[in-house]
């Protein structure tokens, strides 16, 4: 699999246990990801498996912060 410079910070959200770290670990990615895409827009547009890389990773994230979402949910009913 090719590594990415914005796999680090993507990697963190997934494996962060902490989930009052959560959301600051998924933004920092989301910022990372839009980030590369932007720099897309500047030069050569990526190669397509690296822009397909980014579009997974954000839906990942998408879940991810549904997983917050609902866990939040949690704290506030019990």
């Amino acid at each position: 699999m090719t590594e990415y410079k914005w796999h680090e910070v993507y990697k963190a959200a997934l494996l962060e246990t902490d989930w009052t770290k959560m959301q600051e670990r998924i933004r920092a990615a989301e910022t990372a990801l839009h980030d590369r895409k932007h720099q897309f827009a500047l030069d050569h547009g990526g190669t397509p498996e690296e822009n397909q890389a980014i579009e997974d990773a954000l839906h990942g994230l998408g879940v991810l912060r549904g997983e917050l979402a609902a866990w939040q949910e949690s704290k506030r009913a019990s």
